[in-house]
């Protein structure tokens, strides 16, 4: 259950829902599928299958909630040569031309008479939360995915004071130095092998490196011609792996064979248990990868 990719985001008034009072609130707003004229849905759903009827799961004092969005598919190839078919036949029998307006209301028919038909594509995101921190994390790589179930949230609950994380330095900038100088990285944080640079100037101008050092001189060549780091690989406390790009989101998250070993050791018999376990575990690590990200860039900027 562990989260394959992160967008975290900053609580900036205390989260102090008890577990009985957010599941309530879940509750109102659960997933239901589609009806048959509806093109998607989405709602709050148990985060562990194994408790179909626990929407807010909390283990010492951390919540995980999940969200699932049906969408019904309906190929614009598909709806077009329908339309275009019901164009011809009105243009064949009345002998007249079919303008935009018409064609807009041909759209909407074809589209309802498609959609008890259509298939449906489900997709799940999870969210952990750590109200003693003031954190809020998303299993997300898309930010546009992450404020979909942080809006749908916001209206469960009536309200929902999060930002994304602002920092005093530009983490492009800094993760730059860090490949130009060793004595520059931050404790904790070790590089690896992968980045992706991007030109400031030349549009569209990117370099990705994978499996070479970056130490290299043609590599520092590039920095030294003015390209910028936008993603960086990195193993944070010999526990995660992951690739930290320059607005502060986590792709590629992976634990470090360190970590893996530890939790194989301490693996617990029953699946639920287990779930706590991995949740625990994970929240603890996000509780000092988190802090650790925002201070190697200057720490947190000040809002007004």
């Amino acid at each position: 259950m562990w989260f394959k990719n992160v967008i975290f985001y900053r609580l900036t008034e205390p989260f102090e829902y008890t577990q009985e009072q957010l599941q309530e609130k879940l509750l109102e707003q659960t997933f239901t599928p589609c009806k048959s004229q509806e093109l998607s849905r989405y709602g709050w759903v148990s985060p562990c299958h194994l408790l179909d009827d626990v929407f807010a799961h909390q283990v010492h004092g951390m919540f995980m909630i999940a969200a699932r969005k049906e969408e019904k598919i309906l190929p614009s190839a598909v709806i077009k040569e329908a339309v275009g078919e019901k164009v011809a036949v009105i243009e064949r029998d009345q002998a007249r031309k079919v303008y935009k307006k018409e064609k807009d209301q041909l759209k909407d028919e074809v589209v309802l008479d498609l959609l008890p038909r259509a298939f449906s594509k489900f997709q799940q995101t999870s969210a952990i939360i750590l109200p003693s921190l003031g954190w809020i994390a998303v299993d997300s790589s898309s930010h546009k995915r992450a404020e979909e179930l942080l809006s749908h949230l916001r209206g469960t609950l009536g309200s929902l004071p999060i930002v994304l994380p602002d920092v005093q330095q530009s983490p492009s900038a800094v993760m730059s130095t860090w490949l130009e100088s060793d004595t520059s990285i931050p404790e904790g944080f070790e590089v690896l092998d992968e980045c992706e640079l991007r030109d400031n100037v030349l549009e569209g101008g990117v370099i990705r490196i994978k499996g070479q050092q970056l130490e290299d001189e043609e590599f520092i060549a590039h920095l030294e011609a003015g390209k910028r780091v936008v993603k960086l690989a990195l193993e944070w406390d010999e526990h995660l792996k992951i690739l930290l790009q320059d607005d502060l989101s986590i792709k590629r998250l992976k634990l470090s064979d360190q970590l893996q070993d530890k939790m194989s050791d301490e693996a617990a018999e029953d699946e639920v248990a287990q779930f706590d376990a991995d949740m625990v575990q994970m929240g603890l690590e996000f509780a000092k990868l988190f802090p650790a990200i925002i201070k190697a860039f200057g720490g947190e900027a000040k809002r007004p």
